[in-house]
């Protein structure tokens, strides 16, 4: 039996589908350190594309009574990080009888992102809590586990309109008379608020509600805002 081959076939040679194991799902989150409080938001927008895969996927992840975590990126690999990450934090509370500071989830989480370095998660990451000291801390992390303390801290689709505004209001960069009041809990959470409506109006991926973590002293508390559905 002949098998004929067209000119067009034999020209254009072997296809091969790529190997491409990672995918965006959008969406923003933030996070924001005050003197004895911190508040971390994402919205709950996954989608891919133009594609909205669903309104109500959470990026917030509580760690302790103290700690969140905020994710953006590829949302299978940020369920898989929380997940292992919720497992060596339940064994840790076992093994020493108290649950994990702030400071040292900060530094497991980097050594468990530069522990994938070849093969990494696709997720950026912002872990905001109270520290030893009762003051509010973020840290902020690349794909590959490196990490610092931030005055303040966006990642995801939204980042490049969320972060100058929080640069300016919050870091108070550019400006010549920085306010000599500091940043108290309501002021921090109206910024939050703003800061994804306006988001929201520019980014497609950023949308539908936005999950808030305002953590103190004295544990968790959230919020919801609404966002525009289209």
């Amino acid at each position: 039996m002949t098998t004929h081959i067209s000119p067009q076939m034999a020209s254009s040679g072997t296809q091969h589908g790529k190997f491409e194991p990672y995918v965006n799902n959008g969406g923003t989150t933030l996070a924001i350190p005050g003197k004895d409080f911190v508040i971390a938001a994402g919205d709950t927008r996954l989608s891919t594309g133009y594609s909205i895969h669903t309104r109500q996927s959470s990026k917030v992840f509580q760690l302790t009574d103290k700690c969140v975590i905020v994710t953006a990126g590829m949302q299978s690999d940020a369920s898989t990080l929380h997940k292992t990450m919720h497992a060596r934090l339940v064994h840790y509370e076992h093994a020493h009888g108290k649950q994990m500071s702030t400071e040292a989830i900060g530094q497991m989480l980097s050594n468990m992102l530069y522990g994938r370095r070849f093969f990494p998660y696709y997720t950026f990451n912002l872990v905001a809590g109270i520290d030893s000291k009762g003051q509010g801390v973020v840290y902020g992390y690349d794909a590959i586990g490196s990490y610092q303390s931030v005055e303040v801290g966006a990642m995801g689709t939204g980042q490049s309109l969320i972060q100058p505004l929080l640069d300016n209001q919050v870091a108070y960069k550019n400006h010549q008379l920085v306010p000599s009041k500091e940043l108290d809990l309501e002021r921090a959470l109206s910024l939050v608020k703003d800061s994804f409506t306006s988001a929201g109006e520019r980014d497609i991926y950023t949308g539908d509600s936005v999950e808030i973590a305002i953590i103190t002293q004295e544990g968790i508390k959230y919020e919801t805002l609404q966002l525009k559905q289209d």
